[in-house]
């Protein structure tokens, strides 16, 4: 064998398995664990059974059969559904603002500067001056992830005004924890059943398919 042919690689949990796929997350939400009733007096409320978790769908372009066997082996790192992988939505690597994270500037210190009492806003600190924070833009804070539902801007301090997040902020969230606005992703396992990488007949080309939620 060629020497230098085999190159040693360390699979870690979660997997970065979405680094480098070709294609694209076709859906990327939240799935709320909710349950409808009626009052007595005709009125339909909703109950959460639960903090909403983030669900997806992944999607391939057509692959050529030897990248179809290859993208088939790095499935199988995850065991099934049983090992995480980091998940996120492919159109959001960086945020709105900054398109392939250009004029972004130095992101890698943004904390949270503040919690708001309703435990959905907050302010951010250490950003580049005047940096924009956009509706649809993703932040993860430690192993969760979160989307803006409003526009925010740093000051000269690199302190951003108040905006809210869902879903909601999780239990053990504080003041000082670091967050990340490039490639922001989240735990999440393959759901079972929905892993699909059949071959064409006649040219053994092939798309991959799958569906995946948050764990906990």
């Amino acid at each position: 064998m060629q020497k230098g042919f085999l190159t040693a690689m360390v699979l870690t949990s979660p997997y970065n398995l979405l680094d480098g796929l070709p294609g694209w997350s076709t859906d990327f939400d939240l799935f709320y664990r909710q349950e409808l009733s009626r009052t007595a007096g005709g009125t339909t409320i909703a109950k959460d059974f639960g903090t909403p978790l983030w669900k997806a769908s992944f999607q391939t372009t057509v692959l050529q059969v030897n990248e179809l066997d290859m993208w088939r082996a790095r499935l199988k790192a995850l065991d099934g559904s049983v090992l995480p992988f980091w998940g996120r939505p492919l159109s959001r690597c960086y945020p709105i603002a900054y398109p392939n994270g250009a004029g972004i500037g130095d992101v890698s210190a943004v904390a949270i500067d503040s919690i708001g009492s309703d435990n959905k806003s907050l302010t951010l600190q250490k950003l580049p001056i005047w940096h924009s924070i956009s509706v649809g833009d993703y932040l993860q804070i430690g192993t969760k992830l979160y989307q803006v539902l409003e526009n925010a801007v740093a000051n000269s301090t690199g302190k951003t005004t108040r905006f809210e997040v869902r879903p909601h902020l999780a239990p053990g969230t504080f003041v000082g924890n670091t967050v990340t606005l490039v490639r922001p992703s989240v735990p999440m396992i393959i759901i079972p059943g929905s892993l699909s990488a059949t071959g064409e007949a006649m040219t053994g080309r092939g798309i991959i398919s799958f569906q995946a939620i948050e764990t906990r």
